[in-house]
């Protein structure tokens, strides 16, 4: 589509921003952040290699931004850090040289891949090896039991994000993931699931990984100090920020990010870390607020 072309072209030329690209992103990027928390998870963000199923401007755009942290914050190279990240689309593996691939894709087109017994998504998990699988197919139930039993295979701890929405596009349920992978895996979706509870007694709450987190504080920031631009860094600071917010709590019911039921709280954070961000890059035209309790101070109340 014209989603990425279009935030290319006018993302500094005016005060925009495109949710379903930036807004995706920074929220799944938030969930990676706090599953790096997690017991038996390698805490350092260049080690893992990432597989997304579908080659959308979702799932580029999580990629950017992983991209974007790793050589901002983990002196990673721009091409090192590209390479972590491998796409899988309807027609198989992305890789250089592949035919009509779009100017998106060929940004992780890379060179050198390894051979795949065919072009399915299972013969793509055993080459690459991924560490992390993130779906943004809308293929439901593409992370079959083959699936998820390879990923725990190459992983203690396989981190698995099936974000499509809505619930019945999920690449897999919550149930299925925890049940098959015997509660290893870091699971999150874009649908709300609801608890798992395993024949053992152990209870799982999957974390929902809702664009609602991110966008509106992200505008409300951008109305608080009148940012001329919406950067890709302040994307990446309110991915650290919602990630700041998911609470040793909720990473011991293995929920990577923090319930709904404070998005209001949760919002003032990030929108102040966004505000910050664009003082920082000289983009606020006003005064930044003192703290996240002046800026929820600040939010309407529709209450009467």
């Amino acid at each position: 589509g014209n989603a990425a072309r279009l935030l290319t072209k006018y993302q500094y030329e005016c005060c925009t921003f495109n949710d379903d690209i930036q807004g995706t992103a920074a929220v799944a990027l938030a969930g990676i952040f706090s599953a790096l928390r997690l017991p038996g998870v390698e805490k350092d963000l260049s080690k893992h290699r990432f597989l997304f199923y579908g080659a959308g401007s979702a799932g580029i755009g999580i990629a950017d931004l992983i991209v974007a942290d790793l050589v901002t914050n983990n002196g990673v190279s721009k091409d090192e850090a590209k390479r972590s990240c491998w796409f899988l689309d309807s027609k198989g593996l992305i890789y250089a040289g592949r035919a009509n691939l779009t100017d998106e894709k060929e940004k992780y087109a890379h060179e050198n891949p390894p051979s795949l017994e065919d072009k399915t998504l299972l013969a793509a998990v055993r080459a690459i090896k991924p560490t992390a699988l993130i779906g943004v197919s809308t293929i439901p139930n593409s992370f079959d039991t083959a699936i998820l039993k390879e990923m725990c295979a190459l992983n203690a701890r396989p981190i698995v994000f099936a974000l499509s929405n809505p619930t019945s596009k999920a690449e897999c349920t919550a149930e299925a993931c925890y049940r098959e992978t015997n509660g290893r895996a870091v699971y999150a979706s874009g649908s709300p699931f609801a608890p798992v509870t395993l024949d053992d007694g152990r209870e799982f709450v999957p974390g929902q990984g809702n664009n609602s987190y991110i966008f509106p504080a992200v505008g409300l920031a951008v109305c608080l100090c009148g940012a001329k631009h919406v950067s890709d860094l302040m994307f990446l600071e309110s991915a650290k920020a919602l990630a700041a917010e998911t609470t040793e709590e909720d990473l011991a019911k293995e929920s990577v990010y923090p319930p709904l039921t404070k998005v209001q709280t949760v919002s003032a954070s990030i929108a102040y870390a966004v505000c910050k961000q664009a003082e920082k890059e000289g983009l606020a035209t006003r005064p930044v607020p003192a703290s996240p309790d002046e800026i929820e101070k600040r939010m309407y109340d529709p209450a009467y």
